[in-house]
């Protein structure tokens, strides 16, 4: 046993890249290594990279010194989207070992012999059009949640996004083996389950570029909603035009489906949406927030925007800022529009200065607070059922409700990844709602 060696991860960006760090994780334990935290000394730190944003390839960099100030002798693996995306240019920071592509992530261990240090890092990656199987994942053993990946890639073709150039063709795990994965996780006693993928609303394409839809989304909630053991299933990223009304009524009455749904938006603007080649306009949006207010009162709505993108004016700008401000939604994500590589926006006209970017987004995230707090107001008072974490923050720890409340209570580890009935009493200083017990569930 002496002779196992310790692997550490490091995970930049989305839930999907979690499930798949922890899957990757998994492999390796098989192969004989045993899985320890990023801050410490291990003999292989593996960094599974994320290009969404310009933030994340400079996090890259300080992830890589962290590693190597931990032990300059070990060896360094950068997988993920900007692997896939800038091999070499990843391979050049100094520390790294190995760089690999979109097809090669899953099968690290082939890549690794004895951990020696190389002089320059090695890049195994594939033309993205390789990238045309599917390989499940899920996270498990990390939080007191399982991300389950039940979907990869997209064929969409947004001017902005690099995701099809990083991830390939839209294709997804069959339903039998989603069910599978969802089994074995609610047997690990992980209360929670949070569907994930690149755009999880087009589940059902199957392998090799094949359009036909073997299973369609609606069908993947209804067989996941009888899976026994889990106690709750949340939907992440969901894109508007995909979100079908059928869907919003069956989580509106699902056993296990909690209601809380996170939908992109981006702009509030047809003119933008249209340059950012999203595929609805406005109106599906606010059809679809109205069909969930209708059905789900209480629901949390979460929504992605970006802000500065090429030829955003001030009016464009004016236009999503009282769209959202109008709009019953619970909080905002907002993404300000950083240039990538290889993407149409980049050769847009109208770059919108840097200054005006950051205006903007402070703009949106002050209304994000404000939409926050309102919606934790319209639910004192009321009885919701709470799922605590791990965590001790500062004395406390915290949980949320189904709905997607942050709720706090004075730190008792019994409480940890336990279930709760609670009343909602008042929203404390840092912005989470205090509560009272009313009887405990698990």
């Amino acid at each position: 046993m002496e002779n196992r060696k310790k692997v550490a991860f490091y995970t930049l960006g989305c839930k999907l890249n979690f499930s798949e760090t922890s899957t990757i994780a998994r492999n390796l334990q098989d192969e004989g290594f045993d899985r320890v935290d990023f801050e410490e000394v291990a003999d292989m730190y593996v960094i599974n990279t994320c290009s969404v944003t310009e933030n994340a390839d400079k996090q890259f960099k300080q992830v890589v010194r962290k590693a190597m100030k931990l032990n300059d002798k070990a060896f360094v693996a950068a997988v993920g989207c900007y692997a896939q995306l800038k091999p070499e240019e990843l391979a050049s920071v100094d520390g790294v070992d190995l760089v690999l592509g979109a097809t090669e992530k899953f099968k690290l261990a082939d890549y690794i012999n004895d951990l020696s240090k190389n002089d320059f890092g090695k890049v195994h990656s594939c033309e993205i059009a390789e990238a045309d199987f599917y390989v499940g994942s899920y996270s498990i053993g990390d939080r007191t949640r399982a991300f389950l990946k039940v979907q990869d890639g997209c064929d969409y073709k947004c001017t902005y996004c690099t995701i099809p150039l990083a991830r390939g063709i839209s294709r997804s795990d069959e339903l039998e083996n989603v069910l599978k994965n969802a089994s074995e996780i609610s047997k690990q006693n992980i209360k929670e389950i949070v569907l994930t993928g690149v755009n999880i609303g087009d589940y059902g394409k199957g392998e090799f570029g094949n359009k036909k839809h073997e299973h369609t989304f609606l069908e993947l909630v209804q067989e996941l909603d009888k899976v026994e053991g889990i106690e709750r299933l949340r939907i992440s990223s969901i894109e508007p035009n995909l979100l079908k009304n059928e869907t919003i009524e069956f989580v509106s009455k699902s056993r296990t489906f909690v209601p809380h749904f996170h939908i992109p938006l981006q702009s509030g603007s047809n003119d933008i949406l249209k340059l950012m080649k999203r595929r609805y306009q406005r109106e599906v949006y606010t059809e679809r927030v109205n069909k969930i207010r209708e059905v789900m009162p209480h629901a949390c709505i979460g929504v992605d925007v970006i802000v500065g993108f090429p030829g955003e004016t001030d009016e464009h700008f004016l236009e999503t800022y009282h769209f959202l401000n109008e709009m019953n939604i619970s909080y905002l994500h907002v993404f300000t529009y950083s240039e990538r590589d290889n993407t149409e926006a980049a050769a847009m006209e109208g770059v919108v200065p840097a200054n005006v970017r950051a205006k903007r987004s402070k703009m949106l995230r002050g209304l994000s607070v404000k939409k926050r707090r309102a919606f934790y107001e319209s639910q004192l008072g009321t009885n919701r059922t709470v799922l605590f974490e791990s965590e001790n923050k500062e004395g406390y720890i915290h949980g949320f409700t189904e709905n997607y409340v942050k709720v706090k209570t004075p730190w008792n580890p019994e409480l940890v990844n336990t279930l709760h009935d609670i009343n909602l009493t008042k929203i404390d200083e840092d912005g989470s709602v205090r509560m009272v017990f009313i009887t405990a569930l698990v």
